[in-house]
């Protein structure tokens, strides 16, 4: 089991930054950490993943330049500085965890392909 708590949601004007982090607990290992987003009357979205072992990440188009994810091992959680919010980033934004093998070369960007979601945390960017 892996428990996901997010947090550094808020309201920011546009052009603000924030940072939001996602604490893991339990004793599973994770081998992909992602964040995605949902905004009102929208389906949710893949913002942005990492590789548990060697950092490496990958980004939607949408966000590729203003966001980075980032992970502590020490710490077991997982960050997205977000830079440059714009309105359209509004959103109500959840990390996930997966934590079985991933054989694709290809990072996982679907929801289905994660096990585990946290409850999100509320970005609010006013123009």
């Amino acid at each position: 089991q892996v428990q996901l708590v997010e947090s550094g949601g808020g309201l920011v004007q546009a052009g603000d930054t924030l940072r939001l982090s996602c604490a893991a607990s339990g004793r599973t290992a994770r081998t992909y950490m992602g964040w995605f987003r949902q905004a009102p009357g929208k389906e949710r979205e893949f913002v942005a993943a990492i590789r548990w072992n060697d950092g490496s990440t990958y980004y939607a188009d949408s966000v590729k330049g203003r966001f980075t994810i980032s992970r502590d091992i020490v710490k077991n959680t997982v960050y997205l500085q977000m830079n440059t919010l714009k309105p359209e980033d509004t959103a109500v934004y959840s990390c996930a965890a997966r934590t079985t093998y991933w054989s694709s070369i290809y990072f996982p960007t679907r929801g289905i392909e994660y096990h585990y979601r946290g409850q999100g945390t509320q970005v609010t960017v006013s123009s």
